[in-house]
């Protein structure tokens, strides 16, 4: 049998489960990495390969996804993925405060660590994408990855300000007990979220039998990147995701060098771009949400069009290092946070929909490929970013040009992912006797 689609409570009680998932990796990547530079006096480099280590094991991501399209249920992948993660984070609080005294054997237990925050992440939140793209209705799709999202940032926020607090005086063992509290409690957290979210194992799959067929991992995606729609998303995700972390690390030095801003400024225009991303989240979620048919209310157009203005808005930051002061800086950066949301909801609100498509039962190697082309352009990104601009400065000199020359480049990374976005076809709901029971729901599609 079919299950019901979820409520708004049953959408917010998942939500709950990426709060939990944000509040672990907030520690491990933000945290954690200011202790080893400031108290360790390590390299950053360090913790940034560490953070880079956590998204590289990601391509395991449809690996796990296929897992849980074989057993038919995805709360076991969630709650196992989960405590993966938790211990993970354990883990790095213990190996950071090892560092202090035996430095080889807390690196040691740093790289085990972040493999297995990485793991856990991939584990936990392709099986939550693959559950919510199942349950939720078409009209629903944009304001639930709105909402998801939005609980995520709430996990960062209330973590990182109650563990401010909790942390000093500083001191190693403080460091290990505040970390492990969280991880505790996040645990928690997501077992509860999804309890009986899925029923029985029956319940869950609409049959005694297996969810998918008995085939190979390999077989899988091998099948998964045949179907073009498949293939051509996972593309566009790669690219934009690149255009989008690209920009993150040299906003604020090109603030700080081009228009002479201090740490405190640039730092409060990180704040207005980030304002910016959250209304265009919320727009998309209330137009997509309530325009359902209109061409205004269509995933597609927003993510095209998001990823059209996200190249124009960097364009305009390029014009800002050509220009200087004179430009109009903050406006500029806040229309880059509105593009940079509509699009990555919209597309998050698609990926959704095109889960579900395509051969039946493969909906966890679909998200679970489109989840690691994120975590790799997330990984290769900053990495891109900050070593384009360094190049750049020394082949160009001249600071505000340098920074130009690198936004223009990712402004035409977003116009190349605009051209892919318009070649992925709307999907058309399967006709119901061709559709198993576990995957009619998803077959849902909003274009």
């Amino acid at each position: 049998m079919n299950q019901p689609p979820l409520t708004w409570m049953g959408i917010v009680r998942l939500g709950l489960v990426q709060m939990a998932l944000g509040s672990v990796v907030v520690l491990t990547t933000s945290t954690l990495n200011r202790v080893m530079v400031v108290e360790l006096a390590l390299p950053a480099l360090l913790p940034g390969a560490l953070v880079a280590l956590h998204y590289l094991v990601q391509v395991m991501r449809p690996r796990l996804g296929h897992g849980s399209d074989v057993g038919g249920r995805r709360t076991p992948w969630i709650i196992g993925g989960m405590a993966v993660l938790a211990a993970g984070g354990v883990a790095a609080a213990c190996a950071t405060a090892l560092m202090a005294t035996h430095f080889a054997a807390g690196l040691a237990l740093a790289l085990l660590a972040f493999c297995m925050v990485g793991i856990g992440v991939g584990a936990a939140g392709t099986s939550l994408l693959v559950l919510l793209a199942k349950r939720v209705v078409p009209e629903r799709r944009a304001p639930a990855a709105t909402i998801v999202w939005l609980m995520m940032i709430g996990g960062f926020i209330l973590t990182a300000t109650a563990a401010g607090h909790l942390l000093d005086p500083f001191s190693w063992t403080r460091l290990i007990a505040v970390t492990a509290g969280v991880s505790a409690l996040a645990f928690v957290l997501a077992l509860l979220a999804v309890r009986n979210v899925e029923g029985s194992a029956q319940a869950a799959t609409g049959a005694t039998t297996p969810a998918a067929a008995p085939v190979s991992f390999g077989t899988a995606l091998r099948q998964t990147w045949a179907d073009p729609q498949a293939r051509r998303f996972t593309i566009f995700v790669f690219v934009s995701m690149l255009a989008y972390s690209a920009q993150d690390l040299i906003l604020e030095p090109f603030a700080g060098t081009v228009y002479g801003m201090t740490p405190g400024e640039t730092t409060r225009l990180s704040g207005v771009q980030h304002g910016g991303v959250l209304a265009g989240m919320l727009l998309v979620a209330a137009v997509a949400g309530s325009a359902r048919g209109a061409w205004f209310g269509s995933l597609k157009v927003w993510t095209v069009a998001g990823c059209i203005a996200s190249g124009i808005a960097l364009a305009g930051l390029a014009m800002g290092g050509l220009i200087g002061p004179a430009w109009p800086l903050k406006p500029t950066v806040f229309a880059l946070g509105l593009f940079n949301g509509a699009f990555s909801i919209a597309a998050i609100g698609s990926m959704m929909s095109l889960a579900g498509a395509g051969q039946a039962s493969r909906e966890g190697v679909r998200m679970g490929l489109w989840g690691a082309a994120q975590a790799i352009a997330f990984g290769l990104g900053g990495l891109a970013g900050t070593a384009a601009s360094d190049l750049a400065r020394a082949l160009i000199g001249s600071p505000g040009t340098a920074y130009a020359a690198v936004f223009f480049a990712e402004g035409l990374l977003f116009l190349c992912a605009a051209a892919l976005a318009l070649r992925i076809a709307p999907v058309t709901r399967a006709p119901a006797r061709n559709v198993p029971p576990a995957t009619t729901a998803s077959a849902l599609v909003a274009s």
